[in-house]
């Protein structure tokens, strides 16, 4: 007599390992994840491998101190390495559905297969509301969780990588709400000219966030996150119009450059859909993120896995699945403690008119 095994692809195992391949697949962030310090979302799994419940992130300032020369001493003159510290915490994260057996019964492809669109779906989303919320969060509090207290502190600490609208004396009263309310709807668009200041921003920031080197080119890139209102006013302008023309073919080999994209001033415009809109007391603005290396951190403490139940009486059968990580925007201190005064390390954060179309 033979005996029956389960087919490869339905074990689960096989489905866990195929789960989160097609997870990252699909993931629209992914282009921007990597394991490097090059990377603009740092990934680390350090904790799958060992037990904690939270990851730090290391961060060493460049060297700055001239060198000593000729016949001068050198033991007594070395420089301090400046380190600091980013302790991200991690989590466990689930969902599941449920499948009554007629349903089932009806699905050529089974329950696993059958729940597993359903599930990388809702996983996708919940990581790209939470990668958005990060950008745009106020030392870990979310924007519509804060108050104009928490956002001015934010603002005081983050003045030399934040932009309002056209010019950076907007945000000369250190006020966030204040600041927000000088956007209009004539001066204040996305343009060419403020993606510019932007980068301009983001190079003379102290300290510095570093652009992306790209293998195989000899540029580096920054990459704006834009909502689609202010995609759609930059796409429309005419400087960006033509500049498109151009760039369009040399890109083809950038894997940061994804259809439909944009580039200006050596930085890669990327439309994020999702991304909210808050009113100034006139007017809707948008955020626009320019990020760099390091911008936000991601801690693997268990990649998905799955997990089946079956209830009343095996008539349903439910599937669910797990994961344990934590995602933060990554900030590092920039005074006397290790964590005073804390920057957000990878981000240029930009508010500019978002008025919705006639």
């Amino acid at each position: 007599m033979a005996d029956t095994f389960a087919a490869t692809g339905l074990t689960p195992q096989q489905w866990d390992d195929e789960f989160f391949k097609e997870y990252l697949g699909n993931h629209p962030f992914k282009p921007y994840m990597g394991r490097g310090e090059n990377s603009i979302f740092q990934v680390k799994e350090d904790l799958s491998k060992k037990k904690g419940d939270s990851l730090t992130f290391a961060l060493l300032n460049k060297l700055t101190q001239g060198p000593t020369t000729g016949s001068s001493v050198l033991e007594g003159n070395e420089e301090d390495m400046t380190s600091r510290s980013f302790r991200l915490f991690i989590d466990k994260r689930r969902h599941a559905v449920r499948v009554s057996e007629m349903e089932e019964q009806k699905s050529a492809i089974g329950l696993r297969n059958a729940a597993k669109p359903l599930l990388r779906d809702w996983a996708d989303r919940q990581d790209i509301n939470r990668i958005i919320s990060e950008l745009g969060a106020f030392n870990g509090v979310a924007y519509d969780a804060s108050n104009n207290t928490q956002r001015s502190a934010w603002l005081v600490d983050n003045a030399d990588r934040v932009l309002f609208g056209a010019a950076k004396s907007n945000a000369v009263s250190l006020n966030f709400d204040t600041a927000l309310a000088t956007i209009d709807n004539s001066a204040d668009k996305f343009t060419p000219a403020a993606i510019s200041l932007m980068r301009e921003i983001a190079i003379t920031a102290n300290p510095k966030i570093r652009p992306i080197r790209i293998e195989g080119m000899n540029k580096r890139f920054y990459v704006a996150f834009a909502n689609p209102r202010a995609f759609r006013d930059l796409k429309t302008n005419a400087t960006i119009t033509q500049a498109q023309r151009e760039v369009t073919l040399a890109n083809q080999n950038n894997k940061l450059f994804q259809g439909g994209d944009l580039e200006w001033d050596g930085v890669i415009i990327h439309e994020v859909d999702d991304m909210p809109f808050y009113s100034n007391g006139s007017i809707e603005v948008g955020q626009v993120f320019l990020c760099g290396a390091q911008a936000l951190g991601l801690a693997i403490g268990k990649r998905w896995r799955s997990v089946e139940k079956t209830f009343d009486y095996d008539d349903k059968h439910g599937v669910a699945i797990d994961c344990i990580d934590g995602l933060k925007k990554l900030i590092f201190g920039s005074g006397a403690g290790d964590t005073d005064d804390t920057k957000d390390h990878g981000v240029v954060t930009g508010y500019f008119a978002a008025v919705a179309s006639a």
